[in-house]
């Protein structure tokens, strides 16, 4: 589940179309909802370019703060396998 910020809510409700529409799509019906299902995505691409061209100081605070951008042990956990976090001083003792 994709966590939308407040200013992307057109962007949401065209996303909630598009998956509504893949849910309902049957194969074997004669209604072809793929067309209309490939128009929205076009849409919504379309949308979320415009959206991200022309935000506000704010709005680029809480894309920074969003809770699903990565964090720094995303990172270290994709780029390194044998990672061992060292905190404290090791010579006391």
């Amino acid at each position: 589940m994709h966590a939308y910020l407040d200013f992307e809510a057109p962007l949401a409700e065209l996303e909630g179309k598009i998956a509504e529409l893949k849910a309902i799509a049957d194969p074997d019906s004669s209604v072809s909802t793929s067309d209309e299902v490939k128009a929205l995505e076009k849409k919504a691409a379309k949308s979320l370019a415009d959206l991200y061209q022309s935000l506000t100081p704010w709005q680029k605070a809480q894309v920074a703060r969003h809770p699903d951008r990565p964090h720094s042990a995303d990172y270290i956990s994709a780029l390194i396998t044998d990672y061992t976090p060292m905190a404290g001083d090791r010579k006391f003792g």
